[in-house]
């Protein structure tokens, strides 16, 4: 009878084992910064941003040049003319913030850009991350650099390095 008894719970023990999920982390910001093409993408997106936003700032600063004028020659203006330049003015301003919202909007040139050169990158890692995960028999994967309830992780779990060596960067 007893040794039905420890039987049973050794089978007991080895079905809970055999339920245990596995975990492991990965550090999105750390493999990023480790993938060349990552780090060349985010310097022409720079590039990119700096160029829009001088159009812009030039914009802008033809309309305040317009403004100014008006400002000194206000006394010398008919109604007509004053309206005219306001209106000049106006017009001016609405085409920086159309610009603006053109270029650097939630639908914008730069989210566009910045989509298209950044997915096939995360793409690729998160392929990587997928057939480590499927080889090793992880259950779930979990980003540290996003999740900011996570307050300590053993690094044994972190497979950021094997990522890397996935995607053929060695660290």
């Amino acid at each position: 009878m007893k040794k039905i008894i420890v039987l049973s719970c050794m089978m007991l023990l080895c079905s809970f084992a055999g339920m245990a999920q596995k975990f492991a982390l990965i550090d999105m910001e750390y493999i990023l910064k480790n993938i060349p093409a990552y780090e060349m993408t985010n310097e022409q997106l720079s590039q990119v941003s700096k160029k829009w936003q001088n159009e812009v700032e030039a914009i802008q600063q033809e309309a305040q040049n317009m403004y100014k004028t008006y400002q000194s020659d206000l006394v010398f203006l008919s109604a007509e003319m004053k309206t005219k330049r306001e209106e000049e003015i106006v017009k001016k301003e609405q085409e920086a913030q159309d610009l603006k919202r053109q270029y650097f909007g939630p639908e914008g040139e730069l989210y566009k850009k910045r989509e298209s050169l950044m997915k096939p990158i995360q793409d690729e890692v998160y392929n990587a991350v997928k057939e480590i995960s499927e080889d090793k028999g992880y259950q779930l994967v979990v980003d540290r650099a996003s999740a900011m309830s996570i307050i300590f992780a053993s690094p044994k779990i972190d497979i950021s390095n094997e990522v890397l060596l996935k995607l053929g960067y060695s660290k």
